[in-house]
């Protein structure tokens, strides 16, 4: 990797140091306030007790929601400590501070193996601004940086890229390794065939990440709504489906360039509305009837995918394939989720590149028959479409 890792830090440079963490727990709450969904918080657990038993102290920032700038007791962190002292058996702290004299004393008070997690980093005002005095009092914190954040690598906030100015040696965590190994093995050098799935609903929200892989796959599968831009672009009549007009040009050109590459539904399952899941049926995909709507590919296009998937030795997915909240409009999306459960069995990496695509796999049960889930859903995205993400080219240089 370019990125210098935990793993390439010495016993001497942990052992009893403060450990600056910066952790993705921006975790789903239920109605009574507690964590409904803790994967992004067991996530960071390996990356937490690897620098636990090396003698650190570990001190963990994280954002939680959206506030603005400012506490909002809603988004406290709170909770989110209750679940980490419930999964770590080490001593975990909370403090409803982040920064200034009482949070460092609070690290420095910390003893070698235990854990401070500190408020909500989006209660800082310069937080999202990457704020250099911030910065700074971040770098406060700790004496060694270690951003094991994927989910928040694509901003360059103050946590996760500022402070790295200044607290030093600065390395990606075990998590952040592993993301990074994962899809950037998949981008360089794929075993083929390699497949690779998108959905979601506009292609406008994806162009970039279709751009990037035309010249890397083998098959470029398509999905949910934003396949319907690509009918339209063929001619076909797409009914009351959702289509981006001013996006018709550029499908036309991905047909014209993508050959035999880019795979489209050969039939959709219709619906007169969302809601109206009892009157869904199947049809061709130049079938499509007027005040129609396609929630999700056909049968016979699940067939096709499934074959393509299970054949594959590099699979990524990104974005479901139609409606997968409202039955019978999840078939095509449990069908992707199960196909790809088959080619890990035959020997294939197979990679979930976060958001829907990672709920829908956890919801199928299916989590633990992929190669890798990713835990960020938008960072994903921007590094499939080579961009750089700021929280990474912020580390050290391996």
């Amino acid at each position: 990797m370019a990125t210098k890792t935990l793993r390439d830090l010495a016993p001497a440079e942990l052992q009893g140091r403060r450990a600056l963490v910066r952790v993705d727990f921006n975790v789903p709450l239920d109605d009574a306030g507690r964590v409904s969904d803790d994967t992004r918080i067991t996530a960071a657990l390996p990356t937490i007790t690897t620098l636990l038993d090396a003698g650190a102290r570990v001190v963990l920032l994280a954002h939680f929601g959206r506030p603005k700038g400012a506490p909002e007791a809603k988004y406290s962190l709170a909770p989110v400590a209750t679940r980490l002292r419930e999964l770590l058996p080490r001593p975990v702290h909370f403090l409803a501070e982040t920064v200034g004299a009482t949070a460092v004393a609070a690290t420095q008070a910390l003893a070698p193996g235990e854990v401070l997690l500190l408020e909500n980093t989006r209660f800082l005002a310069g937080e999202e601004k990457n704020d250099d005095a911030l910065a700074r009092q971040l770098a406060e914190l700790g004496d060694v940086y270690v951003n094991d954040a994927f989910g928040a690598a694509h901003r360059a906030h103050a946590s996760t890229a500022g402070v790295a100015q200044y607290c030093r040696p600065a390395v990606a965590g075990l998590l952040m390794e592993k993301e990074l190994a994962y899809l950037g093995n998949a981008l360089a050098a794929p075993a083929r065939p390699f497949v690779a799935i998108l959905g979601g609903s506009k292609i406008s929200g994806k162009i970039d990440v279709v751009e990037a892989l035309l010249p890397k796959v083998d098959h470029l599968l398509i999905g949910g709504a934003m396949a319907c831009t690509f009918f339209r672009a063929m001619g076909l009549e797409t009914g009351s489906s959702l289509v981006e007009p001013d996006r018709l040009d550029m499908a036309r050109d991905l047909l014209a360039r993508a050959g035999d590459r880019l795979v489209l539904p050969v039939d959709a399952t219709i619906a007169p509305a969302m809601d109206a899941g009892a009157q869904a049926t199947a049809v061709a995909r130049d079938a499509i009837p007027a005040g129609q709507a396609m929630f999700d590919i056909g049968p016979a296009s699940v067939a096709r995918y499934r074959a393509l998937v299970e054949s594959a030795r590099t699979v990524l997915w990104n974005g479901p394939m139609g409606v997968f909240e409202k039955p019978p409009f999840d078939a095509g999306t449990r069908a992707v989720a199960a196909a790809m459960a088959v080619a890990t069995g035959r020997g294939a990496t197979t990679i979930i590149g976060g958001g829907d695509s990672a709920a829908a796999v956890a919801e199928a049960g299916l989590e633990a028959q992929m190669s890798h889930v990713s835990t960020g859903g938008g960072a994903s995205l921007e590094f499939l479409e080579g961009k750089v993400l700021p929280g990474v080219a912020a580390l050290d240089a391996a």
